[in-house]
Formats: C-alpha cells, structure tokens, sequence
C-alpha cells in the first residue's frame, strides 16, 4: 500500500513540475534563474523555497510536496537557484569538500528582487510572502528574515542551526513568526551544536536549543516551553519520531520547533526526499515520514498575517 501511495506522490510530483515554468531574472548584471509554480489567479500569497547545497531549484519541484500543497492551496511557489548549487547565506564558513558561490554573489538582493518582481506585476500579495528553506537554504531562509523583514510575513527553517557569525548579523526590522524542523541525529548539522560526524560537516553550529532561544528573543517570547507535543506515529518504519515544541509569544510572533527524534539530515515527507534513498540514510541518516514538511510549514505559514 505504502509503495503505491509513494508512485501517486511520484506521479502528482511530474505532473506538478511540468505546469512549472523556467525563467531567469537580472540581479546587478548576473543572469539568475528560477523555476515558478503560478496560479491564474492575482494577489495570492508566494513561499520561496530555498534549496539545500549542491541542489538546484528543479530538486525542490522533484522531491518535496511544494508543488501538490501549492495548487491545492492556490498560492504560488518559486524555487531559485543558488549559484554553483549553494547560497550566500550570512555564514562564510563552508564544509571543507563543497565550495560556496562566487565570491561577491548577493543572494539577499536576487530573493528580493525576485518577490518585488512577483509583487509588482500583481501575482503575489506584499502581505503573504513566506521563505522556506533547506539546511544551506535554510540558513538563506534565516539571513533573509534577518536582512529583509520587510519583505516577508513568516520564515521557515530546516535542518539548520545558527552560527555565532550568522547570529550576530541578524537585525530584524521586526518580529516575524519562524518555524524550525531539526533531527536530532542529523550528521552535518548537530542537534547538539559543534561539529557534525560527517567529513562534509562545517564547525561552529549553535545548538537547535540555542537557536530556537535566539529567535524566541528576538521575538519577545518567554524563555521556556509552552507545549511539547508527541504527534503521532504514522510511519514506524522510519526510525524517527516527532515532538512538536510551541512556544508562549506575542500574537502574530509564534516560535515553532519540530524536533524529529533520531531523524538525520532529511526533509521528512511523504515521498522519498533522495533519488537514491538508501544511499542518503546512509549517508544523511533517516528520513521522517510522519510528517511532511511542506505540509507542516504551510500550515504554519497560512496562519499570517
């Protein structure tokens, strides 16, 4: 049964893809490109979804629910493409083996003039604009909320961590709901902070503690837990589980933590997240199926403004 709900996630996945189009756009003389999901009609509400490095924007379309949840839902969803598969996220510290892209790349002004564009031509609402992103585009999805507030009414990051130098960086023009989705045996980016286990791992991670704190101050939230929930579990077979953790905010302020326990470095889903998904758990460890992401931050992110 499992495996025939997997080929319908496959098949709605290709079908979804093909009604997406490829276009690029100029950001300060350099030719970036993206791939849009948009619907017909005008003023709807836009999530940019960030991928992780070494990924493009078409993995996204491939290997996450974002397009079915977008054309169910109706709002539009568009997935950039880092330059050399990466983003220029306020860390400069990279994994030894993978390199970042060219030195100088702005991708705080090519988001950003992505959403203006899909603001000023009438598809998208200035008021229900959403950046989601994936461990590098995680990262990204942080250091936009940082940089441009403005533009943006919630953010979602997944299997990332703060670093001191992204921390230190990030100077909200205003409070914005985040929503953070950690495994809590993720081999690059440690639950725990430091380094991961992985030879492709960076240093210098704060811990999802740490970093779930950080934005629950910025967000003039209490310090402690408000509930910590054990949701369901529908897959067993996955190796993991998930705890949500809620936190006590000002209205329109909320700090959201899906802890997945003993999940590792995946954006858990309904469908497999890999093309080779043994060689991933292997590499990345498991990937959660109890909930999906795109699933979870859309719920999240359709409650604002």
């Amino acid at each position: 049964m499992r495996r025939w709900m997997q080929i319908g996630a496959l098949l709605a996945a290709l079908a979804a893809a093909s009604a997406a189009s490829a276009d690029t756009i100029d950001v300060n003389g350099v030719k970036r490109s993206y791939t849009a999901q948009l619907p017909a009609k005008r003023l709807v509400p836009l999530v940019v979804v960030l991928h992780g490095k070494t990924q493009r924007g078409a993995d996204m379309v491939a290997r996450t629910a974002w397009p079915q949840v977008a054309k169910r839902e109706g709002f539009a969803v568009v997935f950039p493409d880092g330059l050399n598969h990466a983003w220029a996220d306020a860390r400069t510290k990279a994994g030894p083996a993978l390199r970042g892209p060219p030195e100088g790349t702005d991708d705080v002004a090519f988001i950003a003039k992505l959403v203006e564009t899909l603001v000023t031509n009438g598809t998208a609402d200035p008021k229900r604009v959403y950046v989601a992103g994936i461990s590098n585009g995680g990262a990204m999805a942080m250091t936009l909320v940082c940089a441009r507030a403005d533009l943006f009414a919630a953010g979602a990051s997944v299997i990332m961590n703060l670093t001191d130098e992204a921390a230190v960086t990030c100077h909200p023009s205003r409070p914005l709901p985040m929503l953070l989705i950690n495994g809590t045996a993720d081999p690059l980016v440690p639950y725990e902070g430091g380094r991961g286990s992985s030879y492709y791992a960076a240093d210098g991670f704060w811990s999802t503690e740490e970093t779930l704190a950080f934005w629950r101050k910025l967000n003039g939230c209490e310090t402690d837990d408000a509930e910590v929930t054990d949701l369901p579990e529908k897959a067993p077979a996955d190796q993991s589980t998930v705890t949500r953790i809620s936190s006590r905010c000002p209205k329109g302020h909320d700090v959201v933590l899906y802890r997945i326990n003993h999940g590792g470095h995946r954006m858990p889903g309904f469908a497999p997240d890999a093309r080779f998904p043994k060689v991933a758990t292997s590499l990345l460890g498991p990937q959660n199926r109890d909930i999906d992401g795109a699933e979870t931050i859309w719920s999240f992110f359709s409650q604002f403004p």
